[in-house]
């Protein structure tokens, strides 16, 4: 990709996810993912209705009249962004791309972070840590990491969840609160997660295609595994291998379903030819309830 066509393209996922966050995801964004605790900040006098709890009590035993502490909201967090840029991403057979739809979710999600003031990081995986970009503040870095997303070339094609939250848990000492974008197409995660989610506020975001979960009636196809390189040939027409596949296509989706709710994980679904406002809407909702 040339120089003129990656700005373009940075340029319209900018304009489209920064309306989007500014006007619609902010306010979700703010209440679902709060600083962690309080801090000290100052001393006044008491005035009625005060919180009793807030007295300095030395403070008033010395001059004799009442004062209260006051708190901020340790308001800033660290937000990782684990996203899977394995083969399998280059998928879709309706408006775009499986990678498409990541991207617009990274930014988002990169724009909500950092409209609040909050770090953002990013690990690219495929079956290892293809790259990382270390927590950073600012507009240029939301920037840089839409544009690496774009135009990042992944060594690997495969996809190992399991090697990418062993290096979240390793390079991120302190709480975050960490986004994992992928096709979960990895069944080998379980242990891996159960552990990254003592450690870090984990939420999981399925991208898939529609013809991943009701295959197409195409005649006899020729399929390819993008990520092993597997050639199949089936016969799309057959109600027997269309009833096949869809069965595993859901049995994949129950046992996720059953991991991430065992493991207390924000879960959602996402289409590649559907919009994603309403479920990343409903998901920050949620996500705000089970922190109260």
């Amino acid at each position: 990709m040339d120089t003129a066509e990656l700005i373009r393209k940075v340029r319209q996922i900018e304009i489209k996810t920064r309306g989007l966050t500014k006007n619609i995801f902010a306010g979700e964004y703010h209440s679902a993912f709060k600083g962690k605790g309080m801090t000290f900040s100052d001393v006044r006098a008491y005035q009625p209705g005060d919180d009793i709890r807030t007295i300095d009590w030395k403070l008033t035993a010395k001059y004799q009249n009442p004062f209260v502490k006051l708190f901020t909201e340790e308001r800033e967090l660290t937000i990782i962004l684990l996203i899977d840029v394995s083969a399998s991403q280059a998928f879709g057979t309706q408006q775009q791309i499986k990678q498409q739809l990541v991207a617009e979710l990274a930014a988002v999600l990169s724009f909500s972070a950092i409209q609040n003031n909050d770090k953002i990081g990013v690990i690219f995986f495929t079956d290892k840590v293809e790259k990382f970009i270390p927590p950073k503040k600012g507009k240029s870095h939301a920037l840089k990491i839409i544009r690496d997303l774009i135009d990042f070339k992944p060594t690997n094609k495969g996809t190992n969840l399991s090697t990418a939250l062993n290096y979240l848990n390793n390079i991120i000492k302190r709480r975050s609160a960490a986004f994992i974008i992928s096709d979960f197409l990895d069944n080998t995660f379980e242990k891996a997660i159960k552990i990254a989610g003592l450690k870090h506020d984990l939420v999981a975001l399925q991208v898939y295609d529609p013809a991943e979960q009701i295959f197409p009636d195409a005649g006899l196809v020729r399929l390819q595994d993008s990520e092993t390189g597997e050639i199949v040939i089936l016969d799309s027409s057959s109600r027997f291998v269309k009833k096949h596949l869809s069965e595993m296509w859901e049995l994949r989706r129950k046992r996720l379903k059953e991991l991430f709710t065992k493991c207390n994980i924000d879960y959602i679904e996402l289409k590649t030819n559907e919009s994603y406002i309403k479920p990343l809407m409903s998901l920050f909702k949620k996500h705000e309830r089970l922190r109260k």
